[in-house]
């Protein structure tokens, strides 16, 4: 009858503890709006770029290759599209599904191959970033 009402009293010690446990995702150690600003570097603008298409070179990965093409009207990147990516199977089509829009938008916001990885797109997301700076590159002649 002791182990018995040992074994619940350390089950309930263990479970208590484990529900009070605070991650570093509570709130309370979420960073105010303010240090999220103040640790935003500060971006030069980038150099003026030559209207036209611009084609990046094709980053070959182990899923396939990735290439990009911007167009740019009056100095800046007006739309940034991918021209290949991974597409071997329905695994690939469906990551890139979500993933190509969002660096897309990324590229066009920033400007630049400076973009933000895509959760579950890594890959991808490098080697699109690497063939936007060659097309950005070949843009500022």
């Amino acid at each position: 009858m002791r182990r018995i009402a040992l074994w619940g009293l350390v089950t309930v010690t263990v479970l208590v503890l484990m529900f009070s446990y605070h991650t570093s995702t509570s709130s309370r150690f979420a960073p105010s709006q303010a240090a999220v600003a103040a640790r935003e570097p500060v971006v030069s603008p980038p150099p003026a770029m030559d209207s036209g298409r611009f084609d990046g070179d094709a980053i070959v990965t182990r899923f396939g290759v990735v290439q990009v093409r911007i167009t740019v009207d009056d100095g800046r990147m007006t739309s940034a599209e991918a021209l290949q990516v991974p597409n071997r199977d329905r695994h690939d089509y469906l990551i890139n599904e979500r993933a190509v829009p969002i660096l897309n938008g990324e590229a066009v916001r920033s400007q630049s191959a400076d973009v933000d990885l895509v959760s579950g797109a890594t890959l991808t997301s490098h080697a699109y970033a690497e063939s936007l700076q060659s097309a950005i590159d070949k843009a500022n002649g």
